[in-house]
């Protein structure tokens, strides 16, 4: 018998943890009911009462495990390695808040046995908020036309992934992963779902500025050398120009000697333009050597601090 991984990641989700694992035994139970299954949730150290609804969870139903992170290591690494936990024939991930819908579940499965080994839930559309949902939007095509890699364009990893693709993350050992980008980078050939992404079941989003903010330069830092060419391209245009006046300026102020009071405004106005440029460069190249640093530190994607019912694997 074909054995379903299903792992749901989970910060902060009290209200959602048990109505989310009742959907997806519903699902594997009724619906899917010639395979065996596991349900995997990896907490991302909550503050609330999810460890303890995850607890109780567990005790009932062995196929429910649980891994609870010593600490918050980011919205990529915790699903990422918890993928690379899973022992079943595929790996299904969703979001714990229902704004992937557990039905599609089926259709995945559908689309595995097909001979698909990636399956890709798309959202076409959404009933997230319309400026975040047009944000996302330019995102992705400005992203898409940097990157020398395709990129999957309105895809959160939502899908199901074949076990000889689960392998290939296992071997990547990469401490700072961005899974749509692999995906779309060393990914088997896929199917993609189109989906209407609904809104949170219960709860608060948990994204803000700052997550949007280091997903975007994830992506940007491993696959797009965009911004190392604008930086030399820019500074060597900037630079000419600098030369240029400089030139102009020097031959004016030696033909017109007494009628070209210039004074200082000139240099103090290109030292202002170059200097806030530079300034910009700076930091975004910075962007791309702290991706760098990361990687070379090579620290590991999570530390756990509890493992539940890891021990059925067994049996």
């Amino acid at each position: 018998m074909k054995k379903i991984s299903v792992m749901i990641p989970c910060y902060n989700e009290e209200e959602n943890v048990v109505p989310m694992s009742k959907a997806v035994v519903e699902v594997m139970t009724k619906q899917l009911s010639n395979y065996d299954y596991e349900i995997l949730f990896i907490d991302n150290c909550s503050k609330d009462n999810t460890r303890t609804l995850l607890r109780e969870i567990c005790k009932n139903n062995p196929k429910i495990k649980a891994i609870f992170n010593a600490k918050n290591f980011g919205q990529f690494n915790s699903p990422y390695h918890a993928m690379c936990q899973t022992t079943g024939d595929c790996t299904i991930c969703l979001c714990c808040d229902f704004q992937d819908p557990v039905e599609l579940i089926p259709a995945f499965v559908k689309e595995w046995e097909n001979g698909y080994k990636i399956v890709c839930g798309i959202k076409t559309a959404s009933k997230e908020n319309r400026f975040i949902r047009f944000l996302r939007s330019c995102y992705y095509k400005m992203i898409r036309l940097m990157s020398d890699v395709e990129q999957i364009e309105h895809f959160t990893g939502f899908g199901l992934y074949d076990k000889s693709f689960i392998e290939v993350l296992k071997e990547l050992k990469d401490p700072t992963p961005f899974l749509r980008g692999i995906v779309a980078e060393l990914g088997y050939k896929r199917k993609d779902i189109e989906y209407t992404q609904a809104k949170r079941a219960a709860g608060k989003t948990h994204n803000n500025f700052y997550t949007l903010y280091d997903a975007a330069m994830l992506s940007f830092t491993s696959y797009t050398t965009f911004g190392l060419r604008v930086a030399t391209i820019a500074g060597f245009i900037f630079s000419a120009i600098s030369l240029i006046v400089a030139i102009v300026y020097l031959i004016l102020k030696l033909i017109y000697w007494d009628r070209y009071p210039a004074g200082m405004y000139p240099v103090l106005l290109m030292v202002s333009v170059l200097g806030s440029v530079q300034l910009f460069f700076i930091g975004f190249l910075g962007e791309y050597v702290l991706s760098m640093n990361k990687r070379i530190m090579n620290r590991p994607l999570v530390i756990e601090e509890e493992r539940i019912n890891f021990d059925n694997d067994g049996e």
